[in-house]
């Protein structure tokens, strides 16, 4: 029996589940939202694992694969080269360039924008309304179901910034850490963990007008589910960008959507994004 043939045959199994575990690690470190799509992350673990390989025989002058110099060396480059690929991901994205609030609120509501005027008050009845909040978690939904887009909180249909004073007054502690605290465990709650985890927030001025809530979506590698209660029970629902409106899809539509929107394509195992439509 052909000894290398034997050691190979045993090292893919070993360097793909090595590979994975550290990908794994790494999107659990820098979050789903910082980070490349798993199969890529195991795709650039195991050119790690060969650069420690070469590296190996290089420096370290092992010429067998099962020694601790050549094992310490392979492992070592896959995770290093993997956290500086995450890392810089991660910067970039969270990066993403700063968000110019007064130009975004100038250009007004479109496919890709929406504006709400507060996230949990109700203005007409002057009270807080969980209906307001379910709305917010729509609008995240149904941009992270199609192509992406921004939810700012704090703006007028007319694009007048009105700011985030109400909806600071129905928390304990009134300010944008505590906002988007809240926030994020209400899109956990609707939308599922992971999904709430998604989306930028930050928080900014449309020119000398007050400070407003900017929540940037990007598409999801995945169907994003809002579940909320009705009549005595909950109900599921998959919520799409439709033109300038958020709608919900019957059964036969969502099974449609789902199959179309989420093929399986480059980009989705690459980016971890839905195939464009």
């Amino acid at each position: 029996m052909d000894t290398p043939l034997v050691d190979l045959a045993i090292a893919l199994p070993v360097v793909l589940a090595l590979a994975a575990l550290i990908a794994i690690l790494l999107r659990r470190l820098f979050g789903p939202a910082g980070s490349l799509s798993l199969p890529t992350m195991t795709v650039i673990g195991v050119l790690g694992v060969s650069i420690g390989l070469l590296l190996s025989a290089w420096i370290g002058g092992a010429a067998r694969l099962w020694v601790s110099t050549t094992i310490l060396f392979s492992v070592g480059a896959s995770v290093g080269l993997s956290a500086v690929v995450a890392a810089v991901v991660a910067t970039a994205r969270r990066a993403g360039g700063d968000i110019d609030v007064a130009a975004l609120v100038r250009a007004g509501e479109s496919d890709r924008v929406e504006f709400k005027e507060t996230a949990r008050w109700n203005v007409r009845e002057q009270r807080k309304d969980a209906r307001m909040e379910i709305a917010i978690a729509k609008s995240v939904a149904a941009f992270a179901n199609s192509r992406g887009g921004t939810l700012v909180i704090g703006v007028a249909d007319d694009g007048r910034a009105i700011g985030l004073e109400r909806d600071l007054s129905t928390l304990r502690t009134a300010d944008h850490d505590r906002f988007e605290l809240w926030l994020r465990d209400m899109l956990s709650q609707t939308l599922g963990r992971n999904a709430a985890a998604q989306p930028r927030i930050v928080f900014g001025h449309a020119g000398e007008g007050p400070a407003v809530c900017v929540i940037q979506c990007r598409p999801s590698s995945r169907p994003v589910y809002l579940t909320q209660p009705k009549d005595g029970g909950t109900t599921t629902d998959l919520w799409v960008r439709i033109g300038n409106s958020s709608r919900a899809l019957g059964v036969d539509e969502a099974v449609e959507y789902v199959a179309r929107h989420w093929r399986t394509s480059l980009s989705t195992v690459v980016l971890g994004r839905p195939s464009a439509r």
